[in-house]
């Protein structure tokens, strides 16, 4: 099986935000330990572990260019450099995060307009995309199930993911599909207190590569990288 890698940005290890999400989804990205789960009174009697199951596969992130396999030629030390390269370029900015909804879903979100998270998703998408191998005829039939639109299915053409420049929405996900609205809204009060320490301005200074070994497999962080001093043309 072929190897996958997506461009994230992962708040760092030492961070409260980095230890009480990862602990929420029950997986620690960073080393790929099991985490117990801390104990939220207000949702006793849910299934918080398959309530959390798909994120936790994923690791907690935001996602800046999704996942893709390696073009033909390009090798992992390439794309660690290309990246880290990248990084240099970029100066660091604070935005605002919270717990809100996402459709059926639950994630943090910027809850208002982030010029420099748009342009800085902008940059990964194009810069790093010679990397991304084209997409196979199962990935492509997978996200058309979805019913993209027609702008959304010619960026997946182009860019490999469907969701891109004025379809992104950053978000860090807590949670897979919660179909009851009732639920929904409890789980999201809940999260809502949980996490408010960490709600509010919060610094991104790093992009990160998440590896995934195999389709099989969870993804474990590859490398972080610091931002520079912001010389990136966005």
């Amino acid at each position: 099986m072929t190897a996958r890698y997506g461009i994230y940005f992962a708040p760092r290890p030492t961070t409260s935000l980095w230890s009480k999400a990862s602990a929420w989804l029950g997986r620690d990205a960073e080393d790929g330990q099991a985490l117990e789960r801390p104990m939220l009174p207000a949702l006793e009697g849910l299934d918080l572990d398959a309530m959390t199951a798909d994120p936790r596969g994923y690791g907690f992130h935001a996602t800046l260019k999704a996942p893709f396999e390696l073009a033909p030629g390009c090798t992992e030390d390439d794309l660690l450099a290309e990246t880290s390269r990248l990084s240099g370029r970029i100066a660091p900015f604070t935005a605002p995060i919270a717990p809100a909804p996402l459709g059926p879903f639950l994630a943090f979100q910027i809850p208002g307009p982030s010029p420099e998270m748009h342009a800085l998703h902008s940059l990964c998408v194009c810069t790093l995309d010679p990397f991304r191998a084209p997409m196979t005829d199962f990935d492509l039939a997978r996200r058309r199930k979805a019913g993209l639109s027609p702008e959304q299915d010619a960026h997946m053409l182009k860019w490999g993911y469907p969701y891109v420049y004025e379809d992104f929405r950053f978000h860090m996900t807590l949670t897979g599909r919660i179909r009851d609205d009732q639920v929904r809204m409890k789980v999201l009060s809940a999260l809502q207190n949980h996490f408010v320490a960490e709600t509010g301005p919060t610094l991104f200074d790093n992009l990160a590569i998440f590896r995934q070994p195999d389709r099989a497999s969870p993804f474990t962080v590859l490398g972080r990288f610091d931002f520079g001093e912001g010389t990136a043309s966005f």
